[in-house]
């Protein structure tokens, strides 16, 4: 009793438990090692016989693993592995052709671009076809033809959207036509601003007060695309009568006739 507490004595330790039993030099090096030196043999092999001796070892290593567990083949648990997997033969795939090469189809069509989707003007396109494609103007009429679709009163909310669209085309298509659709009353001041923008821009304007004779614009242009200028002119007479112009209550009118 040392100050009203009990120290407890600590639990004496069983003999022959947690005792670590440190090898002797014998048992590790085997009876044959010299009791005299104080310093165990050097493990590390020459230089010179290094890669040999690693050679050797990892031979002796994988052979004895081999013939240690060479029993489990013959035992019931030992199945031999799956065969591999046949390889696919892989067939070659048909050359697709680019988006931008023409097609027999699409040279005998007009190419609309995507922008155009919705527009009431493709109903009225029906003497000659057309298919959608991914084209910066709004027509392919031709290998050398487009057309640019404006209307007036998209004109009036966006004065910058036909110069923005001309600069698309560069200089891609020798015959560039702008297609107006007249769907407002005052047309003197946005047909002025249209016209200047067009000739500036080496542009033809065509104006359409429909959309059913917007769409007879772009099927002519189509028609007639590889056909001379010639087919398009006014066919007259060679003889003398069918050339005379004549005036309305000319009296020699009654004389020619």
């Amino acid at each position: 009793m040392d100050g009203g507490r009990e120290q407890q004595a600590p639990p004496e330790s069983q003999p022959g438990k947690n005792l670590i039993k440190i090898p002797s030099y014998q048992e590790v090096f085997g009876t044959g090692a010299s009791t005299s030196s104080s310093k165990p043999p050097s493990y590390n092999p020459p230089v010179a016989t290094s890669a040999a001796a690693a050679a050797s070892s990892s031979s002796s290593s994988s052979g004895s693993f081999s013939q240690a567990f060479s029993f489990l083949k013959s035992s019931e648990f030992y199945s031999p592995p799956p065969p591999p997997p046949p390889q696919p033969t892989t067939t070659p795939r048909p050359t697709q052709a680019s988006p931008s090469a023409p097609t027999p189809q699409s040279k005998n069509s007009i190419l609309v671009s995507h922008r155009q989707r919705g527009n009431p003007l493709l109903k009225h396109i029906r003497n000659a076809r057309w298919t959608f494609a991914d084209v910066v103007p709004d027509y392919v009429l031709g290998q050398s033809s487009c057309a640019l679709y404006l209307s007036i009163r998209y004109h009036l909310l966006h004065p910058d959207y036909l110069y923005y669209r001309i600069r698309e085309l560069q200089k891609n298509f020798r015959l560039r036509v702008i297609l107006c659709h007249v769907d407002v009353e005052d047309v003197i001041k946005p047909l002025h601003e249209i016209t200047r923008t067009a000739l500036l821009h080496d542009c033809t304007l065509l104006c359409g007060w429909s959309l059913e004779e917007c769409g007879r614009y772009l099927e002519t242009i189509k028609v007639y695309e590889n056909k001379p200028a010639d087919s398009i002119r006014e066919h007259m007479d060679n003889d003398y009568l069918s050339r005379v112009y004549i005036l309305p209550g000319n009296p020699l009118q009654n004389k020619i006739i």
